[in-house]
């Protein structure tokens, strides 16, 4: 039979635009995170300025490293590794330049949207519902490039790596689409169509499964295609890298609720995300030890083969957060490491490591073949290696320490029963391990620049090859295989069947964990007591929001003694039906504000006015920012009725007579703080402007001060479903 050759070009040009993205985004995210760490140090480095306090930044600093330095590493894996395993060029070089331009736009929208407060405060999900709608076009432009890739291809089976690009493509978009569902109030406002235990559910089942299926998978994917190809090695395991992908993708789904132990989560779900947590181990480590060993007789290559050294802590690194993950998963281990910073310790483990570390080394692998030249200095690469690999001990192994001091001392009691320790005391012993969980992200980020330096030097010593030429036999569509081969060839011939097998398996976990959420309705018993925020506290909440308070302070008391103790009854589901989105928070830097307006914590009007002035007048030794700016910025009373009306759509029972007053309502409870405040005027730090009753910290004080005030004990116990 004769053998028909065609001969065509990679396209290394989208590759190079998206590496160079990685580098430069990589920096730029790394640069916002050590500027964050170092606001819990310094205060002095929140610049007194509304666009650069932690909780405008750290919000920044998350989507930079996520969505603009692992997702461009993402793209520039994929384009180079994904045409060299289907032997084809991308099928439309305009497609990759949509997708690539628009990507970057995003990721410049995101930047801007966010410093300047406009924020869903949804973690990993902040950005408005315009971003959103752009996410899911260059998204479709990127999946569409793809599969027509995939379908013009001239292998005929697919690879594992492209089994982990289908499964990452068709999950993020179904991740991304349920999670942003939102009524849109203007142009950069909305608020989330689900509600407190729904909102919790669903985010977190987004949240944990981004990490799954943004950060694992499609670095699993090029981890299986660039560690063979760095060590000139095949892969260790056929059969596990088959097992590993297709339990991996059906377990992982089911995980979200993990995050929500001791939460007000039905305690059915929270079983379910355990059971599956701990489950997650074996795939996982079946990826970790598929790739390890793939390595097998080149270790002595490794001492020498900087690319390979990346590459082998990327993996390693993968594998301790993989089994830290579902140990933490279990209900003893949670209940010590939840809104601490053991989380913050075991997240960088993942992203450092497992992204950093992977990120770099095909980073150094490429560009020396794209430009067709040596790397410039191994010197200077090595160096690197050992700068990041100290900065991520400096940085973990501080904040390890620090969440568990922490947590011990939330929950220390004195012989006569009383709490040992004030919170502010718990934070002030945080600062020496953050000092030096910044001085490892320094390192880590010097290594960056370094290998940037590294790479420009490289590029300008070689020659780019844009159109790398290739030549491959056609693919016979309708061959007839000879002899017996493995089952799962079958399905590696068939990309469409693959993405919905995907779908399928991914959607099964999802499905089972919202339905009776949504649609039992003792899942979430009814608090009488519980009403709608007023028109000023719902002003007020969305201020909070965009300040980011919901970084530093959760609003959810777990059912243990020594957070009863401090702030008051536990959470109840029922208590956040109206909350649009939730705001139970995933770290405690602060106190737990979800009763601070009961009267076991009420403190004065006066008192949270001079402490959004100057933090450290009410709390000495306090960490946190000041707020002069709500002292001077007006509430905007104009979007009053539009976002209760909003409310009023997504169910909240306003009373038509209440939303047509809205304004009317919100200026008369302004009136009675404002002369509240008046009584202790001569006590309050009050801007240039002095005290006044349409400043937004008037709105902010209303919300604070509702915040548990519906429920009491007895009200509680009287109407709460056992």
């Amino acid at each position: 039979m004769s053998t028909n050759i065609e001969r065509f070009d990679y396209d290394n040009r989208i590759v190079k635009q998206f590496a160079i993205a990685t580098a430069l985004w990589g920096a730029v995210g790394m640069l916002a995170g050590l500027i964050v760490a170092l606001q819990l140090v310094y205060p002095v480095f929140n610049f007194n300025l509304p666009y650069t306090t932690f909780g405008r930044l750290r919000p920044l600093h998350t989507n930079a490293v996520i969505f603009a330095f692992v997702g461009n590493g993402i793209f520039m894996g994929v384009y180079y590794s994904l045409q060299r395993l289907l032997k084809a060029r991308m099928w439309s070089d305009k497609l990759s330049a949509i997708h690539f331009w628009g990507w970057q736009l995003i990721i410049v929208a995101a930047a801007l949207t966010l410093v300047f407060g406009f924020t869903t405060g949804k973690e990993y999900a902040e950005l408005e519902w315009p971003i959103d709608i752009l996410i899911t076009l260059v998204w479709v432009v990127f999946g569409v490039n793809m599969f027509m890739t995939i379908i013009r291809r001239r292998e005929r089976h697919l690879y594992v790596a492209i089994w982990f690009y289908i499964a990452t493509w068709v999950t993020v978009a179904m991740l991304h689409i349920v999670n942003s569902i939102e009524l849109p109030v203007s142009f950069l406002k909305s608020y989330s169509w689900y509600a407190g235990v729904q909102d919790a559910l669903v985010q977190w089942w987004y949240g944990h499964n981004a990490v799954a299926f943004f950060l694992t998978t499609p670095y699993l994917g090029m981890m299986y295609y660039f560690i063979p190809k760095a060590a000139n090695r095949p892969v260790y395991s056929y059969r596990l890298s088959i097992i590993h992908f297709w339990a991996l993708i059906f377990i992982y789904i089911w995980a979200g609720p993990h995050h929500l132990l001791y939460s007000a989560l039905p305690d059915w779900a929270q079983s379910l995300g355990t059971v599956f947590s701990v489950m997650l181990i074996a795939p996982s480590w079946g990826g970790m030890i598929n790739g390890l060993l793939t390595l097998r007789g080149a270790w002595d290559r490794v001492r020498e083969d900087v690319v390979l050294k990346f590459m082998v802590v990327a993996v390693t690194a993968y594998g301790m957060a993989t089994f830290e993950g579902p140990m933490l998963s279990l209900k003893n281990v949670n209940a010590i490491s939840h809104f601490t910073d053991w989380t913050i310790a075991h997240v960088h483990v993942g992203a450092l490591g497992w992204n950093g570390f992977l990120t770099f080394g095909v980073l150094y692998w490429l560009i020396p073949r794209m430009w067709r030249t040596p790397i410039y200095s191994r010197r200077a690469a090595n160096l690197h290696f050992w700068i990041g690999t100290l900065g991520i001990l400096l940085y973990a192994i501080p904040m390890y320490w620090a969440g568990w001091m922490q947590s011990s001392m939330w929950k220390q009691f004195t012989p006569e029963g009383q709490l040992q320790y004030q919170f502010i005391e718990t934070v002030n012993a945080m600062l020496p391990f953050y000092a030096i969980r910044a001085v490892g992200g320094l390192l880590f980020l010097a290594g960056a620049l370094i290998m940037i330096w590294n790479l420009m030097k490289t590029a300008a010593a070689g020659n780019f090859l844009a159109n790398e030429p290739a030549e491959a036999p056609a693919l016979a569509r309708n061959v007839q295989m000879e002899g017996k081969e493995h089952w799962h060839r079958v399905i590696e011939r068939r990309p469409v069947q693959m993405l919905i097998l995907s779908l399928v398996l991914v959607g099964i976990g999802g499905l089972i964990e919202m339905i009776p959420t949504f649609m039992v309705k003792t899942n979430i018993p009814t608090i009488e007591a519980v009403k709608p925020y007023t028109a000023l506290e719902l002003q007020g909440r969305d201020i909070y929001i965009r300040e980011g308070c919901y970084t530093c302070h959760s609003q959810m008391i777990r059912p243990f003694r020594s957070e009863t103790e401090r702030y008051g009854e536990y959470s109840k589901a029922g208590e956040f039906v109206y909350d649009h989105p939730f705001q139970w928070g995933s770290k405690r830097t602060g106190p737990d504000l979800a009763r601070e307006g009961t009267d076991k914590l009420r403190r004065m009007d006066s008192w949270h006015y001079n402490h959004m002035a100057d933090p450290t007048s009410m709390s000495p030794g306090s960490i946190m920012p000041a707020y002069p700016w709500l002292f001077s910025n007006k509430i905007d009373v104009e979007s009053t009725i539009p976002k209760l009306e909003a409310m009023v759509t997504l169910g909240v029972p306003y009373t038509a007579d209440y939303v047509t007053n809205g304004e009317a309502e919100l200026k008369k409870q302004a009136r009675t703080i404002y002369e509240t405040l008046k009584v202790d005027e001569s006590k309050l730090l009050t801007g240039d402007e002095g005290l006044r009753e349409d400043h937004e910290i008037i709105a902010l004080i209303a919300y604070l001060q509702r915040l548990g005030r519906d429920i009491t004990q007895t009200e509680t116990a009287s109407t709460q479903t056992p």
